[in-house]
């Protein structure tokens, strides 16, 4: 039986409330003046239940377990108010207070595996939550009998939303789950990153018997980038690049990443009349917003399949600390992914997955044991000259290149140009051995880079940026705008059409975090708000078309002409502006480069 659950701690009141997910049941545990905790009622919960949090590890468990153990309330509220103020996570408030959370309490913390680190209220503002609600009294007041049940009821809506957050991510927890049964390890708490560690040390563990730990590197180190064996340029101007690469030394900065060279972030490479940005993280072309058909010919993407493992695996690269051991394993789950993959194996590839990757971004971690930023370097600046490698090859052989990023480009040719185009794919993987996969479009309209939809030749839809959808990732921001764009690209349908007909509240709001909380109209909102374009009737005065800093009084940005809507049960507003998301619809059109919009 799984509950959610969550505290409120005051210096004359605490609250510990649980909510059963089976049945919607929520019980209150309080402890107040003349109230003392049912502590073998909250203990029993504990120990018999799967429990459920947001944040609990760090912050919940250990106010709950120092309750059990006989903290009165302003005990508690000055372990809440250590645990918030401390750096690094509550262990040391925990060994400072002699406070052990049981190792038996059957836990799960949302925290880490939630992707976007964001808070619980603006987590609600992404998954649509009816009511986003910040705290209703201040931390440091005393609560009046009156206001306990403000505070239950307060309690009670985070309690849905941490619920709301776990229905959302329970591919993912049941993903976690069956890796935790496969390696017998509980992972079910843990971010795609922290499960690839945690893995990969214990399996190494099995095979070694070492145990393993983040390797000291001092703030200020420098190394070289080798040359991979694989890179070769045509062009005198891509050779010097390379050359000059080979020859600098990378510095470590302070927060153990890698210092970008000013020679990289200053010069654009220029290969026939296309212009490309390399750096630390990867390669972008420097187009900027336009529209490219595939007409009579060919618009396709050549994509690189699982490009940085490829590379980790091709080019042996070894974390000092873990030595060959770690290449052996790392090729072993690639090949078990492969298999999965292939024989449709869901569950299986996905696990396997989660170690590639998330191995590949504690490279960077200067807290991990897998620590190693000339490795890092070494995986991002292959790939870039990969990559421009391919972009060299197919503009010799008459191919344009529309965009590249990271780990693929955009090609455009006639079909007389199709086997000319596929023999340099096909030569580049065999000088690379990485493997590319072809993805065909009828059009691609770019605002930049970063931010593009485009159509496949099957209909279906792609989308960067502005246009690839919200999720746990990215705050909702007008949704129905992207979306009109996108139906009028794809399936002509007019932008008003699509605005117009929409009636799902959800694609009409922004919502935003606000550092020191919002006001609108002198009511405090909180410190994550959402909003929508309102029409307003007369004469406005000051900051009442706009929400604003309650700090200073400055405007939340892109909140001009827009009213607060913390609560949507009440569904379409009757104010709302259509002709605000109509005009700024066809605005991005035009930015996306449409002619006529």
């Amino acid at each position: 039986m799984n509950i959610v659950l969550d505290t409120e701690i005051y210096s004359n009141f605490f609250l510990i409330s649980f909510k059963q997910l089976e049945t919607g049941n929520i019980r209150h545990f309080e402890m107040y003046e003349g109230h003392p905790l049912d502590k073998v009622g909250v203990a029993t919960i504990m120990r018999n239940y799967t429990t459920i949090s947001f944040n609990g590890l760090n912050f919940d468990l250990p106010i709950i377990q120092a309750a059990l153990e006989g903290f009165d309330n302003q005990r508690l509220k000055n372990l809440c108010d250590a645990i918030i103020k401390v750096k690094g996570g509550s262990w040391k408030v925990c060994r400072d207070n002699q406070i052990i959370v049981p190792g038996n309490w059957n836990h799960i913390d949302l925290f880490e595996v939630a992707p976007g680190r964001a808070s619980l209220k603006i987590y609600g503002g992404r998954m649509h939550a009816p009511k986003m609600q910040d705290l209703p009294i201040e931390p440091a007041a005393e609560i009046s009998p009156e206001q306990r049940e403000i505070i239950k009821s307060y309690c009670e809506n985070d309690l849905a939303t941490t619920e709301l957050l776990y229905n959302t991510l329970k591919p993912q927890i049941a993903l976690r789950e069956s890796m935790s049964d496969q390696y017998g390890i509980d992972l079910r708490s843990k971010s795609d990153a922290q499960i690839a560690e945690t893995v990969i040390k214990s399996e190494l563990h099995k095979i070694t018997k070492k145990t393993y730990v983040k390797p000291k590197l001092k703030d200020g180190a420098t190394f070289k980038y080798r040359d991979p064996k694989i890179v070769t340029f045509g062009n005198p101007d891509m050779q010097q690049v390379f050359e000059r690469i080979l020859n600098h030394d990378f510095e470590v900065a302070g927060n153990g990443s890698i210092a970008m060279p000013d020679f990289l972030k200053d010069q654009k490479i220029k290969i026939c009349d296309r212009e490309y940005q390399m750096g630390i993280g990867g390669l972008h072309s420097c187009e900027k917003s336009r529209i490219v058909g595939a007409g009579t010919g060919i618009l396709c993407d050549w994509d690189v399949a699982s490009y940085y493992p490829s590379i980790i695996m091709e080019q042996q690269l070894n974390p000092k600390s873990m030595g060959v051991e770690f290449s052996h394993l790392y090729q072993a789950i690639l090949n078990q992914r492969l298999i999965a993959k292939a024989a449709g194996d869901k569950v299986t590839a996905d696990t396997f997955k989660i170690l590639l990757n998330g191995s590949f971004g504690k490279l960077c971690s200067k807290y991990s044991a897998l620590y190693a930023p000339e490795l890092f370097l070494q995986v991002t600046i292959t790939g870039q000259l990969c990559l421009l490698m391919l972009t060299e090859a197919m503009e010799t052989a008459g191919i344009k290149i529309m965009s590249a990023n990271t780990d693929g480009i955009v090609c455009k040719c006639d079909k007389s140009q199709e086997k000319d185009m596929e023999k340099v794919a096909w030569n580049w993987m065999l000088d690379t051995s990485f493997n590319l996969e072809r993805t065909d479009y009828e059009i691609v309209a770019s605002r930049d880079v970063n931010n593009y939809l485009a159509v496949k030749t099957d209909g279906k839809l792609k989308g960067k940026g502005i246009f690839g959808g919200n999720g746990l990732m990215k705050n909702p921001d007008r949704r129905i705008i992207y979306k009109a764009v996108a139906d009028f690209l794809s399936k002509g349908i007019s932008i008003e059409d699509t605005i117009t007909g929409c009636d799902d509240i959800r694609q009409f709001i922004t919502v935003r975090a606000v550092t020191g909380g919002a006001k609108y109209n002198g009511e405090y909102l909180g410190k994550a708000v959402r909003f929508y374009s309102a029409k307003f009737d007369g004469a406005i005065t000051p900051n009442d078309d706009c929400i604003y800093y309650a700090a200073n009084g400055n405007k939340v940005p892109k909140s001009t002409g827009c009213k607060p809507i913390m609560d949507m049960s009440v569904g379409l507003p009757n104010d709302l502006d259509y002709g605000t998301y109509i005009f700024d619809a066809r605005k991005l059109l035009k930015e996306v480069g449409y002619v006529g919009a």
